[in-house]
């Protein structure tokens, strides 16, 4: 058996596995509210995965143009063990997240954020302009309210 060649059909295969892994955690769900779609963050959410979150929703604009909002659902990201710096990194990265999608002309709004995570960062003194819902249902009404609509019609 050639060990080496053995490696590198491994190595080649688990580079392929972290390809599958980095497009499936990114899921980009079309929404029940018109040209809207939702992006559920489920897990570790530092600044690789902002990252990876930025790089999938461009790509995903770039062929759907006709998508003009999108949610960020954060209920089952992993921010309860956030540090005061890490605090910061969390802060920072949304704010080049809603950034991005406003110069794409899009419109981002965050929801689910846990109430420990919530007085932390309003304890560290962190300012964060965003639109921000309690959960993904109260968000979509507000934006079926606003398109004349309501989850009663649907």
């Amino acid at each position: 058996m050639d060990y080496e060649k053995e490696i590198e059909r491994l190595k080649a295969r688990i580079e392929e596995c972290e390809q599958i892994i980095k497009e499936t955690s990114v899921p980009i769900i079309s929404s029940i509210v018109e040209n809207t779609i939702l992006v559920p963050v489920v897990g570790y959410a530092g600044s690789e995965r902002f990252e990876l979150i930025r790089t999938r929703v461009l790509e995903y604009l770039d062929t759907n143009r006709h998508v003009n909002c999108a949610v960020f659902d954060f209920t089952g990201a992993d921010l309860n063990k956030a540090k005061d710096a890490q605090l910061n990194v969390l802060a920072m990265e949304l704010d080049m997240l809603n950034s991005t999608l406003k110069l794409m002309g899009v419109r981002p709004i965050s929801v689910g954020f846990n109430p420990h995570i919530v007085r932390q960062i309003v304890a560290a003194g962190i300012q964060m302009e965003f639109e921000s819902y309690i959960n993904f249902r109260s968000a979509l009404k507000v934006l079926l309210k606003e398109e004349g609509r309501s989850l009663s019609t649907i």
